[in-house]
């Protein structure tokens, strides 16, 4: 199994049905119903995308929680009805049902939820406070944490940082893509993802990219702050210990398992 006990990062890819990992990630001859149970085993978790697409059921989340093993997390992807609007406050509905959808099922297993924003979504102070005032701590007992995904240069402001900060909510970090990066750590966790893999590298990532994401994501977890990111303000004092969530995401996708193992095993 690939999880230490009580790490503070978690570390996965997005989803897990995706045809071309099939031979080249699950073994050959599993059975579809089976690629979730295998692959919470190599990973330490998954950001759920199709929750961003529609409403799932609660038997879904129910049933994914008791595929996985224990200390598995998994993050949701917000729904695009919340996010993709011109109004983000006035999304409150959008919000409500997405947590009546059945999302407290996974229990202990809920990790944060990222609400990405619509990359030609820009920056307005008030409409961004007024989102983030929309986000619950909490629902039905269950502690709720919260990243927002800004893929907008206009949202690389101290303002936004502030707001962000304020809220408690993360701002993700878009690691090797075309979006702004931002690497001011706003909330008591690390969210990222990392959108740089090539087919080329069996790994995904280059050795040398791999250590320098793990370094970043042990300092992340260390309290600290990675010195070859760019943030919008200066960076705290150094904090305490915190949780951090490290995805590898697009690229070339059919290498994301081997480079979240890869990182895994560095970051034990």
């Amino acid at each position: 199994m690939a999880r230490a006990a009580k790490s503070l990062i978690h570390i996965g890819v997005g989803g897990w049905v995706f045809e071309p990992w099939r031979g080249a990630f699950y073994p050959d001859g599993l059975a579809q119903k089976r690629e979730l149970e295998y692959a919470s085993r190599k990973l330490t978790s998954i950001e759920i995308n199709g929750t961003f697409y529609g409403s799932q059921k609660p038997a879904s989340f129910r049933k994914w929680h008791d595929e996985t093993p224990e200390g598995f997390l998994f993050s949701l992807k917000g729904p695009r009805f919340a996010t993709n609007r011109r109004v983000l406050a006035e999304a409150g509905e959008s919000v409500e049902r997405f947590f009546a959808s059945g999302v407290t099922e996974l229990k202990e297993k809920l990790g944060p939820i990222n609400w990405q924003l619509a990359p030609t979504k820009k920056f307005d102070a008030a409409d961004f406070e007024g989102f983030l005032a929309l986000l619950p701590k909490s629902v039905e007992g269950l502690k709720i944490r919260h990243a927002v995904e800004l893929r907008h240069e206009s949202f690389k402001t101290p303002e936004a940082v502030a707001l962000a900060r304020k809220h408690g909510v993360a701002i993700v970090l878009a690691g090797d893509s075309e979006y702004p990066v931002i690497a001011d750590v706003t909330a008591p966790f690390v969210y990222a993802r990392i959108m740089g893999t090539v087919e080329k590298e069996k790994t995904g990532y280059s050795a040398k990219a791999l250590d320098r994401w793990a370094k970043r994501a042990r300092t992340w977890a260390a309290g600290g702050t990675p010195e070859d990111l760019e943030s919008v303000t200066p960076p705290p004092k150094k904090a305490g210990p915190r949780e951090v969530f490290l995805y590898v995401i697009s690229g070339g996708k059919v290498r994301n398992p081997a480079a979240a193992m890869a990182l895994i095993e560095r970051v034990k």
